[in-house]
């Protein structure tokens, strides 16, 4: 275990040497704070309004099931009906309510897994964006190396390039924009 141990301590150590070598070579650095290149960019609140959007559709049908469900479950636990209710109706109504309880875990279950795949691709999408913009704001400033800043524990402001990452991809997506519109006349 210990072999294991020192392999793995050598091999961390290397990497760290190594990444500490090639920043020491990086004369100019950049640093992009990921979350708000997708909060303050035209393209990231576009994404964040289709995925709102997305969640109320998927929710509307969710309340709609509760709302049936509560009041078929507001009916089994009312004595008085129940008891004017005859015994076939009565296991009809328990036997509505199994089946809303198991639609709306059905339900639930593809509306968090949408959800998280929905939000998968947009992150996805967007970081290859923040990249692309990146690179492009790398290359006018050259600069050596971008870093998320995430990756840092302490950065001076002076390498912080958020604002010009963001708009660098506010002009991609003004570029791309006029194409998409013209998509959607045509459908």
């Amino acid at each position: 275990m210990n072999k294991y141990k020192n392999r793995l301590m050598g091999r961390i150590l290397f990497l760290l040497g190594i990444c500490t070598a090639s920043l020491a070579g990086a004369e100019n650095i950049g640093v992009v704070n990921f979350t708000d290149c997708i909060t303050k960019s035209k393209v990231g609140k576009a994404e964040q309004t289709h995925f709102e959007n997305l969640k109320k559709q998927l929710g509307s049908y969710l309340e709609n099931v509760e709302k049936e469900l509560k009041d078929v479950a507001g009916k089994l636990n009312d004595a008085e009906y129940m008891d004017g209710l005859s015994p076939e109706a009565g296991a009809e109504l328990r036997a509505k309510a199994q089946g809303l309880n198991e639609e709306m875990m059905r339900y639930q279950n593809q509306y968090y897994q949408t959800l998280n795949q929905a939000n998968s691709k947009i992150v996805q999408q967007l970081g290859s964006q923040v990249a692309s913009a990146a690179e492009s704001v790398a290359k006018e400033k050259n600069l050596t190396i971008v870093l998320n800043q995430d990756a840092c524990f302490y950065r001076d402001e002076s390498v912080d390039i958020t604002d010009q990452v963001v708009q660098m991809m506010d002009e991609m997506y003004d570029k791309q924009a006029p194409s998409a519109d013209t998509q959607k006349k045509g459908e």
